[in-house]
């Protein structure tokens, strides 16, 4: 496979993912699996929103605060599924694995620009 495909193919999982996740945790804390309360913890999403269309483009520094967040989802998401029961644990977990899946993409796409050679993208600071 080529180094544009697989560049290509990681581009398109985290993309995927990042949106996949972002729907999942407004999903989870207002329709799926929501507490009392819950409604402040669907806050959550909006650091995602915001990152979504400078990943999309591909844009270097939206990915690398991606890099940061997507651990961060990931381990609330586990706790919560492990500490939860029910479809409240159901849901953590399938936002783990979304996690999980997004950050490991956003590694290979970053692996793949590196060995395609492409130099980083300008972010204008």
């Amino acid at each position: 496979m080529s180094r544009a495909l697989k560049r290509m193919g990681a581009a398109r999982a985290t993309i995927v993912g990042l949106a996949g996740l972002a729907l999942l945790e407004l999903l989870w804390e207002t329709v799926l699996a929501p507490q009392p309360g819950g409604l402040w913890l669907a806050l959550k999403v909006v650091p995602l929103v915001v990152l979504f269309p400078g990943v999309a483009r591909g844009d270097r520094r939206p990915r690398q605060w991606l890099s940061l967040l997507a651990p961060l989802y990931f381990a609330e998401a586990l706790t919560r599924a492990l500490s939860e029961t029910g479809r409240h644990a159901l849901v953590a977990s399938m936002a783990s694995v979304i996690a999980a899946v997004t950050f490991m993409a956003l590694l290979a796409w970053f692996r793949a620009e590196r060995a395609g050679g492409r130099p980083p993208a300008h972010t204008g600071t």
